[in-house]
């Protein structure tokens, strides 16, 4: 929370979060949103001296950070984790695989059903957003990975759930530009409650047909403005390089 622009009551609040909290946050807020280039080292005593603390809860916030996936480790220091482009064309595919074979699970065996409460609850949230309208922003990411992660958990594999989080843990750095423009936002709601409206029908078949456009329009939008920002930051770096 940017205490800037929070009540006296809020800022207050954020203040009496433990420090290992804060800092987690505000650096999990900032790599999702690409603030630091994948060159910049997150150190334990860069981070203290940020937030003027000692090194123990510097040091928790960077361990979450790193089982998140957002941070890897390197030549002795934690830099923000970038999959290359072909790492991340793979990595879709393997998204992809999982979440249809959810619904192919019960397109194929007539006894498996879908979690009805888990995907009502999920109809009713996405409709509140798109009754109430979403902004732009990076971390929309987080709704969405929660999105699929139900939909794949209603279908009754823990395993398939517990894979797909691990790969939306290494896609996430990129994945976070998808979601800069209204009309990816929007789109995004409107697709997920065509889903779960296909799903709660029956229309299983159509709705695994429709989910792998819905993924698969993503993974392009992600690859073209990920690769052009990568390009900028390989740009950015070789010019502080020979500053």
């Amino acid at each position: 929370m940017d205490t800037s622009l929070a009540t006296p009551h809020e800022a207050g609040t954020s203040r009496r979060r433990p420090a290992r909290v804060r800092i987690y946050e505000e650096l999990r807020a900032e790599l999702l949103t690409a603030t630091h280039s994948p060159f910049h080292r997150f150190t334990e005593e860069n981070i203290a001296d940020r937030f003027v603390v000692s090194r123990t809860p510097v040091r928790d916030a960077l361990a979450r950070l790193e089982a998140d996936g957002l941070l890897v480790k390197r030549d002795g220091a934690l830099y923000r984790y970038m999959p290359t482009l072909e790492e991340f064309t793979e990595l879709y595919e393997l998204r992809i695989l999982l979440e249809s074979h959810g619904l192919e699970r019960a397109i194929g065996d007539p006894t498996i059903r879908h979690e009805v409460p888990t995907l009502t609850q999920e109809q009713a949230l996405w409709q509140s957003r798109l009754d109430a309208g979403v902004s732009p922003d990076p971390g929309f990411v987080d709704a969405d990975e929660q999105f699929h992660v139900s939909l794949l958990r209603a279908a009754g594999n823990g395993e398939l759930v517990t894979a797909l989080e691990r790969v939306n843990r290494r896609i996430r750095p990129i994945r976070m530009h998808d979601y800069l423009t209204q009309d990816r936002v929007d789109a995004t709601i409107g697709e997920h409650l065509e889903i779960l409206d296909l799903v709660l029908r029956g229309r299983l078949r159509e709705a695994r047909d429709y989910l792998r456009t819905h993924v698969g329009q993503s993974q392009s939008i992600v690859e073209a403005r990920a690769a052009r920002a990568m390009q900028i930051s390989h740009m950015n770096h070789r010019t502080d390089q020979h500053a």
